[in-house]
């Protein structure tokens, strides 16, 4: 799963979809990784930290789109970071287009705290999760149409985990991930979530969202097989670790709101074994 890093903003903490120069990461490509991973660290700070009105963080990520925007026409930056990335972007011929997804799902997190539907969810993942995944096939020179879409349901998918491992967490930013027509059908309301009220309904809406993130990870677990060396090996942990954290929140009987279940040290020489056996 995601490691920390060294990186030129020094963000104030991990973004948690970023698989960030891990032993596993060849070191000629951790100087690349870690400058996307600043860009991406520091303009989702932007739309998370502190206490800045929503029009201040849409006004900052507009200035990182600008700065996209001059990347792609080639003109100089003032920003070391910004210069950097033009760098790392031009060296591997990266997808412009991956970043702006990233800076539209951050300016989405500003504006919108509810999903009506999955379909919508997916929608935001495909953007705030999915260019990560992108990035990584081609910086590895892998960036296949069968691999991609396998990467984009592996992404997804541990999006989602992260979603239903953090509904309290993110209720605490009056954010609910949980699909509002899911919360109707198995009959939870906000103030269940407000209370932490864990009861069959709960545990039937949980169920069914656990199943369905599995089914996503599943779906996409071939890339890790197909995926030479040190990467396919990486993905094979990540997979496995996204798979292990739905086992730990079903081993709660899906009590997320008053324990985060997480991976141990035990967890990783599970998460070998079983990287092991694919």
């Amino acid at each position: 799963m995601p490691a920390s890093a060294t990186h030129p903003t020094q963000p104030s903490k991990h973004y948690e979809n970023f698989p960030v120069a891990s032993l596993l990461m060849p070191a000629r490509l951790r100087p690349a990784v870690n400058v996307i991973y600043a860009f991406a660290r520091s303009a989702d700070d932007i739309a998370d930290e502190g206490d800045a009105s929503p029009e201040e963080r849409l006004r900052q990520l507009a200035i990182y789109e600008a700065e996209l925007d001059s990347i792609e026409k080639n003109s100089s930056s003032e920003s070391q970071l910004f210069k950097a990335l033009a760098g790392v972007i031009h060296q591997y011929d990266l997808p412009l287009q991956c970043f702006r997804d990233l800076l539209s799902a951050f300016k989405q997190d500003v504006v919108t705290t509810r999903y009506a539907d999955f379909p919508g969810l997916l929608d935001y993942c495909a953007r705030s999760a999915n260019p990560v995944g992108t990035l990584m096939l081609h910086l590895y020179g892998e960036a296949s149409t069968d691999n991609l879409r396998d990467s984009d349901a592996i992404c997804s998918a541990l999006q989602i985990i992260n979603f239903w491992q953090d509904v309290a967490v993110d209720w605490q930013k009056q954010r609910i991930y949980l699909p509002q027509d899911d919360l109707s059908r198995f009959g939870i309301g906000e103030q269940q979530i407000a209370n932490g009220v864990l009861n069959e309904d709960w545990r039937n809406l949980m169920r069914f969202q656990i199943a369905r993130a599995r089914t996503m990870m599943l779906s996409g677990s071939g890339l890790a097989k197909r995926l030479p060396g040190r990467l396919g090996w990486e993905l094979r942990l990540v997979v496995q670790g996204g798979l292990r954290i739905l086992e730990k929140i079903e081993a709660v009987q899906y009590d997320v709101f008053h324990q985060r279940p997480k991976l141990g040290k035990t967890d990783w020489i599970r998460l070998a074994w079983r990287a092991y056996q694919m």
